[in-house]
């Protein structure tokens, strides 16, 4: 069974190993995520345990979908230190392993995220690759799209691709 969690730093490290895996997973299948082809599962625990400090301090909200020990998805809300941006976040790393895709996860993760976001009393932003499946999830989740820049980041093979910024107001 899935259960969806807020980790907390703690659980963060326990769970590192599987967020890389999971990081990992979804740099083989493509998604822009930040990583090029070739990310180990090594390397991505480390990233994940960077992280540590931020979600300790709060300025990192972080969930996972976890089926017992494994992760099979993940979203985060990068809230920002600066006074005059404290009214909104970063909606960032929505992944879901690909074994797990067509469950309706990643909709329940951008949920938790939109519901986290919504008790900060944070408008939400966020881009992803154009013309990637995660595009049309944020459109029919109610996300508006302002905007398309080209080039703006590499895909895995390192492939300069569009990226589509969204907003969300959140009430």
């Amino acid at each position: 069974m899935t259960t969806l969690v807020r980790l907390t730093a703690t659980a963060l490290l326990d769970h590192a190993a599987g967020l890389g895996e999971l990081l990992t997973d979804a740099v083989a299948d493509g998604a822009s995520v930040g990583f090029l082809a070739g990310y180990s599962a090594d390397q991505g625990a480390r990233w994940w345990r960077g992280l540590e400090e931020p979600v300790k301090e709060g300025q990192l909200l972080l969930w996972a979908a976890l089926d017992g020990p494994r992760v099979l998805g993940t979203v985060q809300l990068r809230l920002t230190s600066y006074p005059n941006g404290r009214h909104r976040a970063d909606l960032a790393k929505l992944l879901v392993h690909r074994e797990a895709r067509g469950r309706g996860l990643g909709r329940r993760l951008l949920e938790l995220a939109e519901q986290g976001a919504a008790e900060h009393g944070v408008t939400l932003l966020l881009d992803t690759q154009t013309d990637s499946p995660a595009e049309q999830l944020y459109r029919t989740a109610g996300w508006t799209a302002f905007g398309t820049v080209p080039d703006h980041a590499a895909d895995p093979a390192g492939v300069l691709r569009p990226t589509t910024f969204f907003h969300k107001a959140l009430s």
